[in-house]
């Protein structure tokens, strides 16, 4: 069963709290476990539940079956095999259940309940439905569940749809765009620094600190044997960065992040972005990164995986290597032909790319992915790894800068 706070924090949770003040704590301890075992004759606690707390024990009931009361109202654990009263396929009972949990428990507990609804019960179709939209919390793997329906969605729900997609989208953007420019045009900015810098451009701190080993104490100043500046071009393009994005379903919260970064990198005008996706086709969305929205629904999550092929176009889009920073974000499971990829990424960092590839791009870490194909890239150079979205400037600015990635221990 799912790690239930149930804490009177504001967010959710019971009026009486999990702990009482001033209450009798053998009585609370009783209280928890009957909360976590579910009832029934062999949990021992004796304890009985009213009141919201009963109500609470339902909501968790009518999805986690046997780990807790049915969804009539708190009943006991039942047998083995049997299945609680459950939320079935209706609708309303659903919907019903949906309010329900949104009123007993915090947001980031709705969410996992929610997940584990689609999940365990099968509940994508009800997806379709506006009014159960409307009653969801959104977050990213809704998100993810509703672009694998993307191709299903009735008219009457894709523009509900479109802005659940886009309430987590601007959430996201809003939690990871300011840190995320300000990682980068730092990088950018060191790449760019030059030793030969116009009077103009000349970066006085560091020459300074470059050449206190200079200073004549006659003299008062420090003479620079080394001047150290920044490049004329801030307003042109410096970096390239293209982000190759396996859009298998696993990959679904990979997606979703790696289309929000698109966006932000796609609005610095020093980066030029490209945004590729591929199962055995390969999609260019870049001309829809002024709006990830937009992109994710250009998406098509399912399907085969051609990793190769996507290479291929990746390649052919490059035209200053030097320049270029490749990521590749996929869990490795090659339909189309093993050796050729590994040869194109060679072929790629021998003309100077920098290429990283990410096993995903999420806070949930590695999924399942093919560790071979993991260990022949790592002895090409480039070490496979999970990134969260938090860890993901401070990558991009090491590749930018041309320095060992910040690969997570682990």
């Amino acid at each position: 069963m799912a790690e239930v706070d149930t804490g009177a924090d504001g967010s959710g949770g019971s009026d009486t709290g999990w702990g009482v003040a001033g209450g009798d704590p053998a009585a609370e301890r009783l209280r928890r476990w009957r909360m976590v075992l579910g009832g029934g004759e062999a949990e021992g606690t004796g304890c009985a539940l009213a009141g919201r707390d009963a109500a609470m024990d339902a909501a968790l009931g009518a999805l986690y079956g046997g780990a807790s009361g049915g969804a009539s109202g708190g009943g006991g654990r039942r047998s083995a095999g049997e299945r609680s009263a459950g939320l079935g396929g209706s609708a309303p009972k659903v919907a019903r259940w949906l309010g329900d949990i949104r009123t007993y428990f915090a947001s980031s507990v709705v969410q996992v309940m929610q997940r584990d609804a689609i999940e365990r019960l099968g509940l994508s179709s009800l997806l379709l439905e506006p009014e159960m939209l409307e009653a969801v919390e959104p977050d990213v793997h809704l998100v993810g569940t509703l672009l694998s329906l993307n191709k299903a969605l009735p008219d009457t729900t894709r523009e509900t749809a479109r802005a659940v997609v886009r309430k987590v989208v601007e959430q996201l953007e809003k939690k990871l765009a300011a840190r995320t420019r300000a990682t980068l045009t730092g990088a950018l900015d060191r790449s760019a620094r030059i030793s030969r810098p116009r009077h103009h451009d000349i970066d006085w701190d560091r020459t300074i600190r470059a050449n206190l080993k200079n200073y004549l104490p006659e003299y008062g100043t420090v003479v620079p044997e080394r001047l150290i500046g920044y490049g004329r071009a801030a307003q042109s393009v410096k970096k390239e960065v293209i982000l190759c994005i396996d859009q298998s379903g696993s990959m679904a919260a990979s997606v979703v992040y790696a289309s929000v970064f698109g966006a932000v990198l796609a609005s610095m005008r020093s980066i030029a972005t490209r945004l590729v996706v591929f199962d055995t086709a390969v999609v260019d969305l870049t001309d829809d990164l002024d709006d990830p929205v937009d992109v994710l629904f250009g998406t098509q999550l399912g399907g085969g995986t051609d990793i190769n092929r996507a290479l291929a176009y990746c390649q052919s889009r490059i035209t200053r290597p030097a320049d270029t920073v490749v990521v590749l974000i996929s869990d490795l499971y090659e339909g189309g032909i093993r050796n050729e990829m590994l040869k194109r990424v060679a072929a790629m960092q021998a003309a100077g790319v920098q290429f990283v590839t990410l096993l995903a791009l999420s806070d949930e870490g590695a999924p399942a992915y093919d560790r071979e194909h993991a260990a022949a890239l790592a002895a090409l150079g480039t070490p496979a790894f999970a990134c969260t979205p938090d860890l993901f400037p401070d990558v991009m600015a090491a590749a930018i800068e041309k320095r060992p990635l910040p690969v997570p221990e682990g």
